[in-house]
C-alpha cells in the first residue's frame, strides 16, 4: 500500500481529485487530497498573510500529525511549488515527487517569475476583498481557462473554483535544506497543450523527471483524465 498526498493548484481544493482519489483507494492506497488555507471548502480561513509558506506548513503538518511516510507527493500546477517546499521541509518523509503539469521552481523564485505569462493576466484581476490581495476570481465560462470542455464536467467544476490568495503566486520559494528536495525521485505527468505552449526553459523542467508521461488533454488532467492519470499514479506507486 502506498500513501499519496493529492495538492490542488490555484483556484481549486482538494475537490478536484474527486474522481482520481476512489481510483487509487479502490487499487488499496491511502489517499489525503486536503484543501490549503483559503482554498476550497476553506475559503472562509484566507487572511492577509495567506502565502506559499502558509501552504507548505498545512501540508508539513498534515504529514508529521498524521505521521505519513513513504510518501507519494503530488501538485498540481501551483501545487508544484507547494510540494517543493515541502520537499525540503521533510525530505525523510517522502518517498517521490509527481508534478501534475505542475511548476518546477529553484530556490528564490516564485510563481510570478516562474511563469510570467500565466500569472500576470491574473495579476491583473486582482481585487481586495476584506483586506486579501485575490486573483482567480471565478465567471461564467471558467472551466475552460482550465482547460475543461465536457458539459459534465464543467457543471461540476464551475460551482467550486475559489479566489486564490495573491500572496502565494508572488512569494518566492525559500529553501532551507540546500538542493535536498531535488534529490528525491521524480514524475512529470505532462498535458500536450502546457509542453506546446511552455518556452523552451520551461519545457526542459517538464520533462526533467526521472519519468515523464504526456497526456493530450486540458490544464485540469485529473478533471478530465482522471483514469489516465490514476494509472499513471499508480504506475509510481508500483
Amino acid at each position: 500500500m502506498a500513501t499519496f498526498v493529492l495538492i490542488h493548484g490555484g483556484g481549486h481544493g482538494g475537490w478536484c481529485y474527486g474522481e482520481v482519489s476512489p481510483l487509487l483507494r479502490d487499487a488499496g492506497h491511502m489517499i489525503h487530497a486536503p484543501s490549503l488555507t483559503g482554498c476550497g471548502d476553506r475559503k472562509h480561513t484566507v487572511t492577509s498573510s495567506t502565502d506559499l509558506d502558509t501552504h507548505i506548513t498545512d501540508v508539513v503538518n498534515l504529514m508529521e500529525f498524521e505521521d505519513l511516510s513513504e510518501v507519494i507527493l503530488v501538485g498540481h500546477s501551483y501545487g508544484g511549488m507547494v510540494i517543493t517546499g515541502v520537499a525540503d521541509r521533510v525530505p525523510a518523509r517522502i518517498r517521490e515527487l509527481v508534478f501534475l503539469d505542475a511548476s518546477h521552481p529553484t530556490d528564490g523564485v516564485s510563481l510570478r517569475m516562474n511563469a510570467p505569462h500565466r500569472i500576470e493576466p491574473a495579476y491583473a484581476g486582482m481585487r481586495v476583498v476584506d483586506g486579501v490581495e485575490l486573483v482567480l476570481f471565478p465567471q461564467p465560462g471558467w472551466a475552460a481557462f482550465f482547460g475543461i470542455r465536457d458539459p459534465d464536467d464543467v457543471a461540476w467544476a464551475e460551482p467550486r473554483f475559489t479566489p486564490h490568495p495573491w500572496k502565494c503566486f508572488d512569494q518566492p520559494l525559500l529553501l532551507h535544506n540546500g538542493d535536498a528536495a531535488f534529490k528525491l525521485p521524480r514524475t512529470n505527468i505532462n498535458c500536450t497543450e502546457t509542453l506546446r505552449d511552455s518556452p523552451e526553459d520551461m519545457r526542459r523542467r517538464q520533462l526533467d523527471g526521472h519519468r515523464n508521461f504526456e497526456i493530450d488533454t486540458g490544464h485540469d488532467l485529473m478533471i478530465t483524465e482522471p483514469g489516465k492519470v490514476a494509472e499513471m499514479l499508480l504506475s509510481v506507486a508500483a
